[in-house]
């Protein structure tokens, strides 16, 4: 442990009038969860805090929040050392400083304190990276009540529903709910205060949080307002919610997609990741899946983001005999990294053999769990052309694909976005 770098030269401690007597604050962004709860095949296993939400990522919204406020003068984000680049990326134009994370939250904000030490700072914030919603009126709260003298404060909201202790899977007792908080983050504290309450921690002893920690060593911890922005993304509808609560909004946008490939040598076709047995293969750069070619070009068509070419270019020898699971994943990624969703595709067919009923469903299923969709926002379809044609002729397989997603009102495609 102990593994820190400083991506940029930390900001200089500037502080605003009317805290010009100059208490110095740090920020320490916890961002080494898995986030396995929140994850989905079409973002690859992407922890959530790295995940977009309304065009940045999930971590982003939290690093701009205490980057803007001039009472901070270091931001410290605790990650895994394989997320060192991305966190670096995420963070472009805001100095920041990396931690290594712990197995544990608690051993990770240790990290975080340790990093911290060497701004002398007088405060201490610390905040879960996957609380995106942070305001200028919760910090305002927390640094006020430090001013005031307390040792420690943080964000809570009082607990509105019923509770009940659930027994084997059955509802059992009900629980009073009188006096009952949800604390969230960030959690503020005098440094001093916090650093020797994880200093006095036994070391296999894991606390639920900040708060946790400063009491256990007898610290005083003041509540202040929380707020529904602070709430903390745990699964993955959870992204869509937090979007809605920002008021980010979404539009629509259409985009078609076109692709054919001749028969060649082989005894099976792969449509929609389908294997589907026929006296032909198809012949192509890549494993010519002429239907997840043209429903990618869709979905780039909609993102005004070119097409698989411009992505993956034939003359590029890697891609050769690729599966087309990487450019449809390739396509969906990038929705996401705009901050949009896939709303609904429609894929045709056009051939006259092999027959695509009895495979449909599969088609389906495969198109919708590599895009992290239902099975009701996929359609695939198919048709002949009554024989005329290279498709009547059977010289070949052509696919047409309409893509509906939405994006925020202001996307713009970012230089170099979708680069591979």
């Amino acid at each position: 442990m102990g593994w820190q770098v400083s991506l940029v030269a930390a900001k200089p401690c500037t502080m605003a009038a009317h805290i010009s007597l100059g208490p110095r604050a740090v920020a320490i962004v916890v961002a080494g969860g898995t986030g396995s709860r929140a994850r989905s095949i079409a973002n690859q296993g992407l922890p959530k805090q790295y995940q977009s939400l309304a065009g940045k990522p999930v971590l982003r919204w939290s690093l701009e929040a205490f980057h803007s406020d001039p009472r901070f003068c270091a931001i410290i984000v605790v990650c895994a050392p394989d997320k060192a680049e991305i966190v670096g990326e995420i963070a472009t134009g805001i100095p920041i400083h990396l931690a290594e994370a712990g197995a544990t939250r608690t051993q990770s904000v240790a990290q975080g304190l340790a990093a911290a030490a060497p701004f002398s700072p007088d405060y201490c914030f610390i905040h879960d990276a996957a609380r995106p919603g942070l305001s200028q009126n919760v910090l305002d709260a927390l640094l006020a009540a430090l001013q005031a003298g307390a040792q420690g404060a943080a964000p809570g909201l009082a607990v509105a529903d019923a509770l009940w202790r659930v027994e084997k899977q059955a509802i059992g007792q009900s629980q009073p709910r009188d006096g009952l908080v949800r604390i969230q983050t960030p959690q503020a504290f005098d440094f001093d205060c916090i650093q020797k309450a994880y200093r006095d921690l036994l070391p296999d002893q894991g606390l639920a949080d900040d708060v946790a920690v400063a009491r256990a060593a007898g610290a005083e911890v003041t509540l202040v307002a929380g707020s529904p922005l602070l709430d903390k993304i745990t699964w993955p509808e959870d992204i869509d919610r937090m979007a809605r609560l920002l008021a980010v909004p979404l539009l629509p946008r259409i985009g078609t997609g076109f692709d054919a490939h001749r028969f060649a040598d082989g005894d099976f076709v792969t449509l929609c990741g389908v294997e589907v047995p026929h006296t032909r293969g198809l012949a192509g750069h890549s494993d010519a899946d002429v239907a997840w070619h043209s429903l990618a070009d869709a979905i780039y068509g909609a993102l005004s983001a070119g097409d698989i070419g411009h992505h993956f270019p034939p003359s590029d020898p890697q891609w050769r005999g690729a599966a087309s699971s990487i450019f449809l994943a390739h396509a969906g990624q990038m929705v996401q990294q705009a901050g949009g969703r896939i709303h609904h595709v429609d894929l045709t067919l056009i051939c006259e053999r092999p027959k695509i009923g009895p495979h449909r469903q599969s088609m389906i299923h495969q198109t919708a769990t590599l895009l992290g969709l239902q099975e009701s926002q996929v359609s695939v379809k198919a048709t002949t052309t009554e024989g005329m044609g290279f498709t009547g002729r059977s010289e070949g397989i052509a696919a047409q694909a309409t893509a509906t997603i939405l994006l925020p009102a202001d996307y713009a495609l970012a230089p170099g976005a979708g680069s591979v």
